[in-house]
């Protein structure tokens, strides 16, 4: 005899033998059955992924960059309204006007800013922002121009550089993407502040500031058009060359 109990021994016909292997069996069956629930939710939650990276790429669009982009689009015949209504010469309206003006610019501030941190870059916002950028400016300015508060060639001077780099960005766009310099962001903001300034009905002091502010934008306007046509022959240059000496590499 060993002086250990049949029953700690697991000996045949205890119940506690029995007791174990019913144990062990639903251990067993547990294990399995946890093992194919983790297989199943897995492959469920797979599927479920692609599913919903599909449903946000179908509703990137949406996304809040855009929305600020369609906002400042629609404030456009909202601002021109607001502008020219009751002759276009009620202070009353000018602040609205202005109002509108104002939140168009900080809204192209923030779509961008957005954008770019967040990774909201879509087809519709590369093409719509800088639409709006230059529906909201040119309806101000062209609204301003004809109740003749500014000269139509400051108008004219501003349009015309907006529109002349746009298309020069795109006929040089095969050789490279000339980037945003600050210049041409202090023009953007000296603009803003100072057709912002014109939309007010301003007098006295306040009314000789912006014109100052507005020659300072004009001046601006001009020097950093120029920089850029200088930055899109450099760019042009070096893509020529660079084309040259691949051809050249290649026939070697």
């Amino acid at each position: 005899m060993t002086g250990v109990p049949a029953s700690a021994a697991g000996g045949p016909g205890v119940p506690g033998t029995h007791g174990a292997a019913g144990a062990s069996g639903t251990a067993a069956s547990g294990a399995q059955g946890s093992k194919a629930s983790q297989t199943s939710p897995g492959s469920k939650s797979a599927r479920g992924g692609k599913l919903g990276a599909a449903a946000v790429n179908q509703a990137s669009l949406w996304n809040v960059a855009n929305l600020l982009t369609m906002l400042r689009l629609v404030l456009v015949p909202g601002f021109v309204a607001l502008m020219l209504a009751d002759g276009g010469y009620d202070p009353v309206w000018r602040a609205w006007a202005w109002a509108a003006f104002a939140v168009a610019m900080i809204t192209d501030i923030f779509d961008g800013h957005l954008a770019r941190t967040y990774d909201l870059v879509t087809d519709f916002g590369k093409i719509a922002d800088p639409i709006a950028d230059k529906a909201i400016m040119g309806a101000a300015l062209i609204c301003l121009s004809s109740l003749g508060d500014l000269p139509w060639w400051v108008t004219g001077v501003i349009l015309g550089r907006e529109l002349g780099i746009t298309l020069l960005r795109f006929v040089v766009i095969r050789y490279g993407v000339i980037p945003a310099s600050r210049g041409g962001k202090l023009k953007t903001l000296t603009q803003g502040v100072a057709v912002g300034m014109y939309v007010l009905a301003l007098t006295g002091p306040l009314a000789t500031l912006r014109f100052w502010v507005m020659a300072v934008a004009v001046a601006l306007t001009v020097v950093t058009g120029l920089d850029y046509v200088r930055q899109a022959i450099v760019l042009r240059r070096h893509g020529l060359a660079e084309r040259k000496a691949a051809a050249e590499e290649a026939e070697a």
